[in-house]
């Protein structure tokens, strides 16, 4: 028979900087400026996901349901923004993504579905949108940065 030995947390060799990090992230997702990305990250996938209804367009119905799924995995990419602050730069990445195709959907979708209406709502909304992510990205990058708090990089601490 093998011997099992259980390593617990509590016995990794990075678990007062991994408590450090999680704390750092805790604190800046309570700063009034991580509630108020989270917040308008949230208001501005709904929107665009209501938004065919509101601005007038729902008569297309490619862009309708685009502008539909895409406000919604908008809206929840970011909306657990300050819940994971320290992990979601590849999240925010991944709502840039969105809203640089919520700027482009109107040309690309099926149908002839550019006009003045539907440009001026997603270009409006994809601009704001991925501003969003860009701050949520940088937000997360600086608390990735300032998590290091030994100056040494990762693969210098896993040789010690």
């Amino acid at each position: 028979m093998t011997d099992q030995t259980r390593s617990t947390m509590e016995s990794h060799p990075d678990i007062v900087e991994m408590r450090q990090r999680h704390a750092l992230a805790e604190q800046m997702a309570t700063t009034q400026q991580g509630q108020a990305l989270e917040a308008l990250a949230m208001l501005c996938g709904l929107y665009l996901a209501a938004s065919p209804w509101i601005a007038g367009f729902s008569g297309f119905s490619t862009l309708a349901v685009n502008n539909l799924i895409t406000g919604i995995a908008y809206a929840l990419l970011l909306s657990g923004f300050g819940h994971a602050y320290e992990r979601t730069h590849a999240r925010a990445w991944t709502a840039a993504l969105l809203g640089v195709w919520t700027i482009v959907a109107p040309w690309v979708v099926a149908g002839n579905v550019d006009t003045t209406r539907t440009i001026v709502n997603n270009v409006i909304v994809g601009i704001i949108a991925l501003l969003l992510a860009l701050a949520a990205s940088a937000a997360a990058s600086r608390t990735d940065r300032s998590g290091d708090t030994s100056g040494r990089s990762r693969s210098a601490r896993m040789t010690r």
